[in-house]
């Protein structure tokens, strides 16, 4: 016979799964198969949550004062909720799901949330750092597919903070500096000058920074530089490179490091020659080498 304490507890489970069966139910008018199946699987989801933590009112009522805080302070410049997607590792688990392994193509990782649309186009052999503080650093490579096979006329979009670990939109001035685009040559080679990439903080004045100093994280993203390259009949690649030896490889906050893609930035004493024989005022500069293989459009298949 169950005692007086095990049938209220049978009765509070009962209860609560009543709930979850109501709230799921009350989806099964949705048109769209899709919108049923994600919402009907997060009211399951994020009630088992609640259920297992037993969350308490105070609780839930911080967490929408912090959801509030992250879409106030969230502007055309900042997007929190990237960050906070970010830092709990949803984006990059998301990036895994939507770009399945594929021969030997080239590993995506996080956009992050400071990419913009417009950014200037340069030739190659350009300089996207139109002004941006920092060592200069020259990149090169080739864009092909699996199959090896050169991809001419490959879009490249890259973009990176400076020296200072600021993003040109981090800024109160307007200005657009490290950050721009180019297209492959024929051959499906690339080129062009950029900064040496330095480790920078994620914006953490906000609701994310503190829930990472609340749980003992460092902000700290490792030093990287961001790509989007595009080609028509390829997967589209957002993906960065990191520098060899960063200390935070192993650290990164929104675990967008993949050894794959730790390069060698190879450092060049003062009045070295570079390979496009550009004046770079007698300092010294940094190169690294990229071969970008991009998967085939719509793949979904394991090679």
């Amino acid at each position: 016979m169950l005692t007086s304490e095990q049938n209220r507890t049978a009765e509070q489970q009962e209860r609560e799964q009543a709930l979850v069966e109501q709230v799921v139910a009350s989806f099964e008018t949705a048109k769209d198969p899709r919108l049923k199946q994600l919402t009907q699987a997060l009211t399951r989801h994020l009630h088992a949550f609640l259920r297992e933590v037993r969350l308490t009112e105070a609780e839930w009522a911080s967490a929408i004062e912090f959801l509030t805080a992250a879409g106030h302070i969230t502007d055309d410049k900042r997007q929190e909720f990237i960050l906070l997607s970010d830092v709990l590792g949803a984006s990059m688990q998301t990036i895994a799901i939507n770009n399945e392994a594929y021969a030997n193509a080239t590993e995506a990782t996080v956009l992050g949330p400071f990419f913009v649309e417009g950014s200037p186009e340069i030739p190659l052999g350009g300089d996207i750092s139109f002004g941006a503080a920092g060592q200069p650093c020259w990149v090169e490579g080739t864009v092909t597919g699996t199959d090896g096979e050169p991809v001419p006329g490959a879009r490249i979009e890259v973009w990176e903070a400076d020296e200072d670990g600021f993003y040109d939109v981090q800024y109160d001035d307007d200005r657009v500096a490290a950050r721009g685009h180019l297209v492959a040559d024929e051959r499906g080679h690339y080129r062009f000058w950029a900064i040496t990439p330095t480790p920078y903080p994620i914006p953490h004045d906000g609701p994310v920074g503190a829930l990472l100093a609340a749980v003992g994280r460092s902000p700290m993203r490792a030093s990287h530089l961001h790509f989007d390259v595009r080609a028509d009949g390829k997967r589209t690649l957002i993906t960065h490179i990191f520098v060899r030896g960063d200390e935070l490889l192993t650290s990164d906050s929104v675990f967008g490091v993949k050894d794959s893609l730790v390069h060698d930035f190879v450092e060049h004493p003062a009045a070295t020659p570079t390979p496009d024989r550009r004046d770079v005022a007698g300092r010294a500069w940094s190169s690294v080498r990229f071969d970008i293989v991009l998967a085939p459009a719509q793949t979904g298949v394991c090679e």
